[in-house]
């Protein structure tokens, strides 16, 4: 009998780890996490590409794991949010949501914290984003105002409506510089002293400015 020619064995590497699993050419990257590895932190949702809760990191860059093959991603480094704490110890990402409420029932925030890493990391290699006023490459890293952290982070929908707290913690965890799943940067406010927290506080929440201030302080 000939072998089959819609599946076959592949090894992919997730969080450090190597993982060799025969799959169906059609498995989704998503599947292949949830349903045949057991990494079920990353959610399915609209199984379409639209509402980002199934966003990983392949080689450093977002990527929505329910358009991914699984067959595609081998040979690349995939983080899960599994793979985001150094051990007990939350990345920044993760430790901004929890003390800023960044969710609230919590299905969107595995693909949301994926995002933030890469918002973070794309935005300081400067990357403009469809809001960024000089796009030039001579003008340098745009400022994270709350304006380009929606924009940056607007594939990432949460059903909650919790987004003045995600933006909060976005800048929060970006005031320490670009970071990267297991690394923990010093903490700085420099992003939430320019006010664009304050403002989004303001004008979604009702809370004043120094309350702002003081809650990401």
């Amino acid at each position: 009998m000939a072998p089959s020619t819609s599946s076959s064995a592949i090894t992919l590497n997730i969080n450090g780890e190597k993982y060799t699993l025969p799959v169906d050419h059609r498995t989704t990257l998503l599947d292949a996490l949830r349903e045949h590895l057991d990494l079920t932190g990353t959610k399915k949702g609209c199984d379409q590409g639209q509402c980002g809760a199934c966003t990983v990191l392949l080689d450093g860059r977002r990527a929505v794991s329910c358009l991914q093959l699984a067959v595609a991603a081998e040979g690349r480094d995939i983080t899960t949010i599994e793979g985001v704490a150094d051990g007990e110890r939350l990345h920044p990402v993760q430790q901004a949501f929890l003390d800023l409420d960044g969710y609230q029932c919590g299905y969107c925030t595995p693909g949301q914290i994926c995002s933030a890493l890469g918002v973070i990391e794309e935005h300081a290699a400067g990357w403009p984003s469809a809001v960024t006023a000089d796009v030039r490459p001579e003008a340098g890293v745009p400022p994270l105002t709350a304006e380009e952290i929606r924009e940056r982070m607007s594939g990432n929908l949460c059903r909650c409506g919790a987004y003045v707290s995600i933006v909060q913690a976005v800048a929060r965890a970006a005031g320490g510089g670009a970071v990267r799943a297991g690394e923990v940067p010093a903490a700085r406010s420099d992003l939430i002293e320019s006010g664009a927290v304050e403002t989004e506080a303001d004008e979604e929440s009702g809370t004043t400015g120094a309350d702002a201030k003081e809650a990401v302080a």
